[in-house]
């Protein structure tokens, strides 16, 4: 208003001065003023620029505002305000009035100097803290002391105030035992003169540092056991001069101020010895760590030494017991042993023997034992003490059947027990002389055979003889007579009558009970009780009247004594009670009646009443009387007396009958419905049967005197009540009964409701007043303001429920009600409460704020427009404030979510409501900044894609685009959080376990800001790895390398390898988990690859091997692998293992032998064997003798199925022989050991039972090499291609494969030295030797062969493991053949002839191969091989095999033998083991040699022929 009046005061001076306008043009001139005017603005001040026009003679001008470099603005109004002054308002301002098509001259500039507020410091000490320590704040503005504080934490709005933990002196806040990072915190000046605030300081953080954390390591580590010492060591990392505190169960431990405490266990002590923890002090910050984790140190118990006595149980004079000490757990004890606790130190076993003096009785000794060892624990609990206990002998007992009296013409049992055993031989002695022929337990003899008699017993073991019994005297008693008594009688009805038999004193009896007659037995019934000996008749009846006699029987013994004499029941009468009433008419409530019993006979009775049949507890008289109704009902008595009779029959029962009173009720007449105060109500009493009544009324339970008539009237509020009426009359029935109740009830008048909006309001705005009662009525309404008579409406009540008030002025305040009236009932309201409505002075202005005004994209905004009253809408503008509002709420708050950088800028708001809408005032700007979020990067190292437990983890989260790095840091895992709060950029895990698991996350924190999550990086936590060792090759070639390879999990990477050995279990080593091995390192153990390479393996290098991996620093290690074996089948030098039968394959249920001969010094061997992937024991785990060099598994099963080999206790391996044990029909022999180039070999086809039609094909590497064969194939001279899978197979079944290996052969790879001077004699009479020998041996074999069948030659030889090549598998077809080797020196030629032998065993043919005879003669000339300085050697081998075929002819060709200087012969003579028949089997080798004849001077050794001969009866054994 005083603005408005000054713009017309000068509007009205200039058109006065119009005239004397000093400009001679009249132009009209712009001043341009600032207020206030003073020489420095701060920043935040108000100024206003004042535009004054001077001349033109216009008033209503339109002025337009310039600053210097920036656009025009315009306005209405003279003054431009600049509130909150900022250094960017600093400038050169000018403004010019326009009018119509008039402007006036620009004002001259004016300079406006924008000062910034002097700057708060805020400084920090300590900073970073440890927990719990003091940090002080000191906030500074210049130098300038008058300047006053304002602290802030966390955003600026959120002031710190003095408490608890925050003191404020001065410039200073101090801050109390912090615990976690603080802030930001800012300071701020205040003072009063200007300017009159400072800007705020620079946020600062306090950081936390968390302190060290102290924690327990125990030594030893393990279990602890009763009375040992452990030392607990307090590790607190990071300083050295700590000051240390020990506590056990949460009690401080004075003494104990060291590094290192020594606790000594209690020997009594077992289970938990208590919680120790520690911590530190120091005098240098930080001057404390935290306490470590309680260390709770748990004692095992010593092991319990007990004592087991063999034989147990009760001992005899003479026995001798073992005592054996058992302590659990170890085997190296040193046993003590204790008599009655007195040390017996002759005994030092494990078991020792006591033996009882003959003389011994009751106790002969307490004995217990405990015991020492080397190594923890180094002692035992002694045992609790056993005690032996010798008995006396068992003592005999006569038992008797029947027991007591014996009666003429039983029989008689006796038993004689003896207590312990079972095995006893009985004697019977009769007066003191032996029965002889009674020696079992129980006799039995007629009752004549009287006397005293008793028993003993005798057995073989001990004790061998029993106590003798005490003597039992038999003797005979005459059958008794019953007696019977009665009780009472004669007997009343209804009473109990008791009757009781007897038979002596003895209670063996069961009685019989007659009545009427001897053959009318009474039996057990409701009212007939039978016990013992009683008969009791319960409720005597008419009918229990008559005789009654008893017998007594044993049935068990089928006795019975003389019958009783006979004793006569009789029943007297009852006297009969009766019930009469004193009064015959009709009774209604309120009437007394007395009622009378009367009983005949007797006089002294006490009377007892029932009223529906339960008994009235007081009357005891004749007559009794009684209210009604109450005590109306079906009414009996009966008499009691103390003589017999005891009581009288019950009385019939006597009905008491009452007619109902008539009933009274109370309605009401007028008004109907809802009553309301002021009406009058009419009431009415309504009583039926009778019309001659007089009323009374009652209100509230009170009489109302004067009202006596059928209808009352009353008048509400005053008469409201509950109501009611009762009706009296001269005749019966006197008086009715009393009405039910009737509530008056009032209902309120209804209230009017008030609503006044908006309240309070501000000039001009529209006000609604709507007034309305909730009831259904049309009502009308009155409007009041400040009091009662002061109507706003001159016409009184209008039927329109809302009042406007247009434009609110100030003169429109104060209070305002209403009230309804209606013409239906009820006709007025209540008045409405007052509502005071107030009109504000002036238009609201909005104020806007914002949450944040640093942001980063994707963060959330929200503004908030407050205005200083309710009901308003909000408009939002961004960038200027009279564009189109950006969005419109209903609340006070409009949030940005996800905000981008484009969402930045300044942002404007106002309020409206009404209708039409009221404005408030624009708000002054806020300015948002948006900047992009900084983004968390997550990485793990080590960076490996899986992590087994125990491994060591580290976290490392790094803010990229984050600018300065002093971010704090929140970890998640699986979205939750683990740290909420870390300054270091570093998570460690140290020692991972399983529950580590999962996702991790993790973000950045700066104040109240986030940086992006991270991307997750899932952490996989597995069990301890085991290395897998594998070998390849398993089975070693001599010469060729072996390579051992290691693999850990797949997915896991970062490994070094360690390679062992298995060797003997050694207690310094590291071994197996099971202690079968020990493991020695290997040269170069570890290495980086996951290989290792034997070159060359030897036969050295068989045995176990175990690898294991480790990675990380420190290293951490996985399991041990499980051993793999490196195997050979040839034979060694040292141990050497053979089977038999000598073949791979065996059926179940067979047995198989298998011996390890040991050729030097060792501490023993033991049979090993690798099955199901498993290293187990052959037959036995412990290391044997060499006299117990052989292992027979008598049954056979698949379970055997496996590589079997020897093992010495000094380390070393045999040769290794793989064992498949077939449960199916068809099995392959083949060599058990590696097959030497150049020999002949026999695989044979077994059929599980004797089939004379068996005819299997064989396989080699899956592919059919031979086909319907007699069940034998036979490689003449094998060489390395014959190495393969081998297997038979036929329509009874397929046999499984195995491996033949075949090795170079040496023997006949002859090398001729240069200079041997072997003399030619010699050979020359070693061949002539040979020569006769060879032609011996061919006269003897064919002797044999005209006289003998069956015969299959053969070299014997000791095979190892399976394999094969192919061969054509029609070469070998036919029974006879002749098979030559073309292009070579080799000469191959079989004779096969088959003659009918008499002499054959008649049905010998169906005995299979042993039938079968051939003759082969193998000549064989091996290629010439020359050497270096050697001239060309001839090498002739020839093999002359005589075989029976089956319905062969013979065939004669004989090869002409190459010359020979040296021969060799050797006759063997061999059985077959197994066979279906005795067979004659001779073996002859005969190795013709031309060695090379050495001379003197020469230079090429002569050439040399080597001739072998070898001559081999054999077929395949039967099954």
């Amino acid at each position: 208003m005083e603005s408005t009046l000054l713009c017309v005061l000068l509007l009205l001076n200039t058109h006065i001065n119009s005239g004397h306008s000093e400009d001679d043009d009249g132009v009209a001139k712009a001043v341009l003023t600032i207020h206030p005017n003073r020489s420095q603005i701060f920043s935040g001040e108000s100024v206003t620029l004042r535009c004054v026009i001077q001349g033109g003679g216009v008033t209503d001008w339109k002025y337009t505002w310039r600053k210097i470099g920036h656009s025009d603005s315009s306005s209405k109004r003279n003054e431009h305000e600049v509130s909150a002054a900022k250094i960017s308002d600093s400038g050169d301002y000018r403004c010019l009035g326009s009018h119509q098509q008039q402007d006036s001259k620009r004002s001259d500039v004016v300079r406006l100097t924008v000062t910034p507020l002097p700057k708060a410091t805020l400084t920090v000490e300590p900073n970073p803290v440890f927990p719990g320590e003091t940090v002080t704040l000191t906030c500074s503005v210049e130098s300038d002391s008058s300047w006053n504080y304002q602290w802030y934490k966390d955003r600026n709005d959120n002031v710190v105030s003095q408490s608890g933990r925050h003191t404020i002196t001065g410039d200073t806040l101090t801050i109390n035992g912090a615990t976690v990072n603080e802030g930001p915190y800012w300071c701020q000046g205040a003072r009063d003169s200007r300017p009159t605030s400072s800007s705020i300081s620079d946020p600062v953080t306090i950081t936390v540092n968390a302190l060290p954390v102290a924690s327990v390591s125990v030594s030893p580590p393990a279990l602890l056991y009763s009375g040992e010492t452990v030392s607990l060591q307090c590790v607190i990392p990071g300083y050295t001069d700590w000051r240390y505190y020990w506590y056990k169960n949460n009690q401080h431990l004075p003494d104990e101020t060291s590094k290192v405490i020594d606790i000594t266990i209690p020997s009594t002590q077992i289970g938990q010895a208590g919680q120790y923890r520690c911590e530190g002090n120091r005098v240098s910050r930080p001057t404390s760590s935290l306490p470590s984790d309680p260390v709770t140190l748990t004692v095992k118990a010593l092991p319990v030494a007990s004592v087991s006595v063999s034989p147990q149980g009760l001992l005899y004079s003479g026995e001798t017991v073992s005592l054996q000490c058992v302590i659990p757990g170890y085997t190296d004890w040193r046993y003590y042993w204790y008599k009655n606790n007195q040390h017996l130190p002759d005994e030092t076993s494990k078991v020792i023997d006591i033996t009882i003096p003959s003389t011994q009785t009751g106790q002969a000794g307490q004995y217990r034992c405990e015991g020492n060892r080397v190594s923890r624990p180094t002692s035992s609990l002694p045992s609790d003490p056993v005690t032996l206990t010798v008995k006396a002998l068992p003592e005999a007992s006569v038992s008797v059947s029947p027991q007591g009296l014996l009666y003429s013409g039983e029989t008689v049992n006796l038993q004689c027990v003896i207590p312990g055993y079972t095995d006893w031989m009985y004697l019977w002695f009769r007066d003191n002389q032996q029965l002889p022929s009674q020696t079992s337990k129980s006799i039995t003899f007629p009752i004549t055979q009287t006397g005293q008699y008793r028993c003993e017993g005798k057995r073989r073991d001990h004790p061998q003889r029993s106590q003798p019994s005490d003597y039992v005297t038999i003797i005979v008693t005459a059958f008794p007579k019953a007696t019977l008594s009665v009780e009472p009688n004669p007997a009343f009805p209804g009473e109990t009558v008791t009757l009781m038999c007897s038979v002596g004193s003895d209670s063996i009896w069961s009685y019989k009970w007659y009545t009427d007659r001897n053959d009318n037995v009474v039996s057990q019934s409701v009212r007939h009780t039978i016990t013992g000996d009683t008969l009791t008749i319960s409720r005597a009846a008419e009918s229990d009247q008559g005789l009654y006699w008893c017998q007594g029987e044993i049935q068990s013994r089928s006795i019975s004594s003389i019958n009783s004499d006979p004793v006569t029941i009789t029943l007297n009468a009852l006297p009969r009670a009766s019930v009469s009433i004193s009064r015959q008419f009709v009774l209604y409530p309120g009437d007394t009646v007395t009622l009378q019993c009367d009983i005949s006979d007797y006089t002294d009775w006490t009377y007892y009443w029932f009223i529906d049949n339960q008994q009235l507890p007081s009357p005891t008289r004749k007559t009794i009387t009684i209210s009604l109704p109450d005590q109306a009902g079906q009414y009996q008595c009966v008499g009691m007396r103390r003589g017999r009779p005891q009581m009288s029959y019950y009385s019939s029962a006597l009905p008491i009958i009452i007619t109902a009173l008539p009933t009274a009720s109370v309605k009401i007449v007028t008004p109907q419905g809802l009553l309301y105060p002021g009406e009058t109500v009419t009431l009415q009493c309504d009583i039926s049967d009778y019309t001659d009544w007089t009323y009374r009324w009652f209100r509230n339970n009170e009489e109302l005197p004067i009202q006596t008539r059928k209808n009352i009237a009353i008048s509400l509020p005053d008469q409201a009540g509950q109501y009611q009426c009762v009706g009296m009359r001269r005749g019966r029935p006197q008086m009715s009964n009393y009405s039910s109740a009737l509530p008056i009830i009032i209902t309120a008048l209804p209230k009017a409701t008030l609503t006044v909006k908006p309240n309070p309001v501000f000039p001009g705005e529209t006000v609604t007043l709507t007034c309305s009662v909730g009831s259904d009525s049309i009502w009308s309404y009155k409007w009041y303001k400040d009091r009662n008579y002061n109507v706003v409406s001159q016409s009184g009540y209008n039927y329109i429920e809302v009042s406007h008030i247009s434009r609110a002025a100030e003169s429109d305040q104060g209070q305002y009600w209403c009230e309804g009236k209606s013409v239906s009932r009820p006709t007025s309201s209540q008045p409405s409460n007052a509502i005071t409505l107030t009109v504000k002075d002036s238009r609201p202005t909005a104020t806007l704020s914002s949450d944040k005004e640093e942001v980063f994209a994707g963060d959330s905004v929200t503004l908030s427009c407050t205005v200083e009253s309710p009901g308003w809408k909000f408009y939002w503008y961004r960038h200027r404030p009279d564009s189109t509002p950006v969005t419109t709420t209903s609340g006070y708050s409009y949030t940005l979510s996800w905000v981008s950088v484009s969402d930045g800028g300044q942002y404007w708001c106002r309020a409206g409501r009404g209708d039409p809408v009221y404005y408030t005032l624009y708000s002054d700007p806020v300015q948002i900044n948006i900047t992009e979020r900084p983004v968390a990067v997550l990485t793990l190292q080590p960076n490996w894609t899986q992590i087994f437990i125990g491994e060591t983890v580290t976290m490392r989260c790094d803010i990229q685009g984050g600018g300065d790095s002093d971010w704090n840091y929140r970890w998640y895992k699986n979205s939750q959080v683990v740290i909420p709060f870390n300054t270091k950029p570093e998570y460690r895990i140290s020692p991972v376990y399983w529950s580590n698991s999962g996702s991790y996350t993790c973000e950045g924190i700066k104040g109240n800001k986030f940086s992006k999550t991270s991307d997750a990086v899932q952490l996989t936590v597995s069990d301890q790895p085991k290395a897998v060792l594998s070998i390849f090759p398993q089975w070693m070639n001599p010469g060729d390398s072996v390579m051992l390879s290691c693999e850990v999990d797949k997915t896991s990477t970062g490994w070094r390898f360690s390679w062992y050995r298995t060797v003997p279990y050694r207690a310094r080593l590291p071994s197996l988990s099971d202690k079968s091995y020990s493991l020695q390192p290997l040269s170069d153990n570890v290495t980086s690859e996951d290989s290792y390479t034997l070159i060359p393996a030897g036969p050295t290098h068989t045995g176990g091997y175990v690898c294991r991996a480790g990675r990380g620093d420190p290293v951490y290690d996985t399991l041990y692998s499980e051993p793999q074996f490196l195997w050979s089948g040839d034979l060694q030098p040292s141990v050497s293992l053979t089977v038999n039968p000598n073949t791979t394959q065996h059926f179940t249920s067979k047995s198989l032998s298998l011996s390890c001969e040991e050729k030097g010094n060792s501490t023993g061997w033991r049979l090993m064997s690798y099955r199901e992937r498993r290293v187990k024991s052959g037959c036995v785990s412990t290391w044997r003798s060499i006299t117990e060099s052989t292992c027979t598994i008598r049954s056979l099963t698949t379970w055997y199925s496996g590589v079997f080999w020897c093992e010495s206790g000094s380390g070393e391996y045999s040769n290794a022989v793989n064992i498949t044990v077939n449960d199916g029909d068809v099995i392959l022999e083949s060599p058990v050991h590696p097959v030497t180039e150049r020999d002949p070999v026999t695989l044979c086809c077994k059929y599980r039972t004797i089939k004379s039609n068996f005819k299997p094909d064989f396989y080699k590497n899956g592919v059919l090499i031979k086909n319907e064969t007699t069940g034998e194939m036979t490689i003449p001279t094998v060489s390395k291609s014959d190495e393969g899978f081998y297997k038979c197979k036929s329509g009874e079944g397929e046999s499984p494969e195995s491996w033949v290996t075949v090795r170079g052969d040496k023997m006949f790879s002859p090398v001729v030295s240069p200079g041997s001077s072997t003399p030619v004699l010699v050979g020359v009479v070693v061949g002539l030797l040979v020569a006769g020998v060879l032609l011996v041996i061919l006269l003897v074999l064919l002797v044999r062969y005209q006289n003998s069948k069956g015969s299959c030659f053969n070299r014997i030889f000791w095979p190892p493991q399976p394999q094969s090549t192919n061969r054509d598998p029609q070469q070998d077809q036919g029974s006879g053949y002749t098979h030559q080797q073309h292009g070579d020196a080799n000469i191959y030629d079989t004779i096969n002839s088959s003659d009918n032998n008499d002499n054959d065993v008649t049905g010998a043919s169906a005995a299979g191969p042993s039938h079968v005879t051939c003759t082969q003669i193998q000549l064989k000339k091996l290629d010439n091989k020359k050497k270096a300085g050697a001239g060309s050697v001839d090498v002739t081998y020839a093999e002359v095999d005589l075989q029976r075929k089956a319905k062969a002819k013979k065939k004669r060709e004989t090869p002409n033998p190459p010359e020979t200087d040296s021969v060799y012969s050797l006759v063997k003579t061999y059985t077959v083991p197994g066979a279906a028949r005795p067979v004659d089997v001779t073996y002859a080798e005969v190795d013709l040699q031309k060695k090379n004849k050495a001379k003197k001077k020469r230079a090429t050794p002569p050439e040399a022929d080597s001739v072998y001969s070898q001559l081999k009866p054999r077929s395949c054994p039967g099954p």
